[in-house]
């Protein structure tokens, strides 16, 4: 039985949420608080992460993680994949119909009782590609 997490009301908190809500672009914690600071010109860096792994202990956001850089923050909670750029860092939704069998050959093949899954994508952005692409036109045409 999975134990219910309660916390206290916290305004900040609430905002955090309504603002992370509010973009597509998979912010990281950083941006959030730049946002918000203005708001709150109190607030912390250390408050924001602690309502972001709040809201994350809450199912009511997730935390992206990409090797290597900052975690990335979602509060869309439907099921779609992410599709990350290797060179940017930059995250966006790939929403694609799911395979249950995928889950059900991982039960099979592991003994685990699967309840979700996740796949992420690694390539370049369409503007990583725009600048990739520029950068090999001026090396040919040196």
């Amino acid at each position: 039985m999975e134990k219910k997490l309660s916390y206290k009301y916290s305004k900040q908190r609430e905002a955090l949420f309504a603002l992370l809500r509010s973009t597509k672009t998979h912010p990281t914690a950083a941006w959030l608080y730049d946002k918000l600071k203005k708001d709150f010109p109190h607030l912390s860096q250390g408050t924001v992460y602690r309502n972001l792994n709040i809201l994350a202990e809450q199912k009511r956001i997730k935390i992206i993680t990409v090797d290597g850089t900052f975690a990335h923050f979602d509060a869309d909670m439907s099921v779609h994949n992410h599709v990350i750029c290797t060179r940017c860092g930059r995250v966006d939704d790939a929403f694609m119909p799911t395979d249950a069998h995928c889950e059900q050959a991982a039960e099979a093949a592991s003994g685990y009782r699967i309840s979700s899954h996740r796949f992420d994508f690694f390539g370049l952005c369409p503007d990583c590609v725009r600048e990739e692409e520029k950068n090999e036109e001026g090396i040919v045409n040196e």
